[in-house]
């Protein structure tokens, strides 16, 4: 990035907009004002349209809020919050934005937050060119806030059937060599298309991963015994009384379930 900086202003309030840029025209050096917008939803408009080196963003806004509209970005700008809120002024977003201000904005704190751009930019004339590791951490922050789509069931097939198995039925995943099978309170055994790293990222939190090869709903757990190694050996509650061991690295996992 070159100084000044190419900048666009999100805000929904004028007033709050209005003294904003009067702050960052008194540094011309560093910020070049390109746009700006009253809301998340005008001001992907102007980010796509500008390619913005960094926004100040407010957080709560119509339409899209700052957050939301962040979600919606494939490339990350450097991202100075503005909020009238100190609620949102939160560690998460302190250590992944380059800074965030508190309104009304004054010329002192915004010399701070210059010195704070600064530093990031020469780091990157340092052998990082084009790292933006503040942007890279606030994308995979927001992927994290995302809230997961809630399942009920899997389908599996049978025959020429498709079934959909409820998740209150099935006791335990288990991988053997290249192929992950579904079991079931009645012991019935199913073909998955599902590796158990993704299923781990599908399934609610009742499901515990207990080693590389086997996934269990501790909702039908009948009883824990310990092993060698560090290893337990757990055994479910369906018809066939199946025996998991979990994995050493896994002893973690297991001694929370049974402080709990």
């Amino acid at each position: 990035m070159q100084f000044p900086l190419k900048t666009i202003l999100i805000d929904d309030e004028p007033l709050a907009l209005s003294r904003l840029r009067r702050l960052l025209e008194k540094h011309s050096d560093v910020f070049t004002i390109v746009s700006e917008a009253r809301n998340g939803a005008e001001g992907l408009v102007e980010i796509d349209k500008h390619n913005p080196d960094i926004i100040f963003l407010d957080i709560e806004m119509p339409l899209l809020n700052g957050f939301e509209m962040l979600a919606k970005l494939t490339k990350m700008p450097l991202v100075i919050f503005s909020t009238a809120y100190d609620q949102y002024a939160i560690r998460a977003f302190e250590e992944n934005s380059v800074d965030y201000l508190l309104k009304p904005v004054e010329n002192e704190r915004l010399i701070k937050t210059i010195e704070k751009i600064r530093n990031i930019t020469k780091a990157g004339t340092n052998g990082m060119a084009g790292v933006n590791p503040y942007s890279e951490n606030l994308l995979r922050l927001l992927e994290e806030m995302k809230p997961k789509k809630e399942i009920f069931s899997l389908s599996v097939k049978s025959g020429d059937r498709i079934l959909l198995i409820p998740l209150t039925e099935i006791t335990h995943f288990e991988a053997e060599e290249k192929y992950v099978f579904l079991n079931t309170l009645d012991g019935q055994k199913y073909l998955l298309n599902y590796t158990l790293t993704s299923l781990e990222e599908k399934l609610p939190k009742q499901y515990l991963r207990i080693s590389r090869a086997g996934i269990v709903n501790s909702h039908h757990i009948k009883e824990v015994q310990k092993h060698f190694n560090s290893k337990y050996v757990i055994i479910m509650r369906d018809r066939k009384a199946s025996q998991l061991t979990s994995g050493s690295t896994y002893g973690d996992v297991i001694r929370h379930l049974l402080d709990n």
